[in-house]
C-alpha cells in the first residue's frame, strides 16, 4: 500500500511569509504521523489574474497545468494563509480559481474533490487570521474538499515564532503539528 501524500502550501508569495513557516511545523506533524508531504511555495506557480477571456483564448497558464498535476498526485493539502482584509488572500484565491477550472478529460473541479485539507493562519492582528480560516473553509468545502474541524490562529505572528521557524509557545506549536497529523491519520485510514 503506497504511502498517502499531502501537498502544503502557504497563502502568501512573501519570502519570509509567517504562514510559510506555519505550514512547515504542520508538515512535520504529517511526517511524524507517517505520510509523504511535498512543500511548495506559490510563488513558483505564478498566475495573471483569473480572467475567462484569457483562458478562453490561450487556455491555462503553464504554471496552473504544473500545480495542476502536483494537487492531482496529492490526497491532502496542508493550507496556511494569512487575513486580507478580514478574508482569504488574493494569491491563494486565485491559485483556487485558476486550479478548480475543468480540463478535458477531467471531471470537475479533479483537483479538490474528495481531499482532505487542514488549515491554519499566522496574523500581525489579535485575531490571528481566524475571519479569514472562515472563507478559506467555505471555499474549500464548496469545491468538494474535506476540512477536518480543527484549525489554528496564530495571533501577533511578529512576536511569536523563533529564528528558527519554530513557535515560542509550546502548547501553539503542539496545535500546529496536530493539524498535519490528523490529515495524515485520516488518510491513512481511508487508505487502508
Amino acid at each position: 500500500m503506497t504511502k498517502p501524500k499531502i501537498l502544503a502550501f502557504a497563502g502568501s508569495t512573501r519570502s519570509d511569509s509567517f504562514n510559510k513557516k506555519l505550514v512547515k511545523i504542520a508538515v512535520n506533524g504529517a511526517i511524524d504521523a507517517g505520510v509523504e508531504v511535498t512543500f511548495i511555495d506559490l510563488r513558483d506557480f505564478p498566475m495573471p489574474l483569473y480572467d475567462g477571456d484569457l483562458e478562453q483564448r490561450e487556455g491555462l497558464p503553464a504554471s496552473t497545468r504544473k500545480l495542476k498535476d502536483l494537487m492531482l498526485a496529492h490526497q491532502g493539502f496542508l493550507i496556511s494563509s494569512p487575513e486580507y482584509n478580514s478574508s482569504i488572500s488574493g494569491v491563494l484565491k486565485n491559485t483556487i480559481d485558476w486550479t478548480s477550472r475543468q480540463t478535458e478529460g477531467e471531471s470537475p473541479l479533479a483537483c479538490y474533490k474528495g481531499k482532505i485539507a487542514g488549515i491554519m493562519s499566522a496574523s500581525l492582528g489579535g485575531f490571528g487570521g481566524l475571519r479569514g480560516l472562515v472563507t478559506v473553509r467555505s471555499i474549500l468545502e464548496n469545491i468538494g474538499v474535506l476540512v477536518i474541524p480543527d484549525q489554528v490562529a496564530i495571533a501577533k505572528a511578529h512576536e511569536v515564532f523563533n529564528p528558527d521557524g519554530t513557535l515560542k509557545n509550546k502548547t501553539q506549536e503542539d496545535q500546529v503539528k496536530n493539524i498535519g497529523a490528523s490529515v495524515a491519520k485520516l488518510l491513512m485510514k481511508l487508505n487502508s
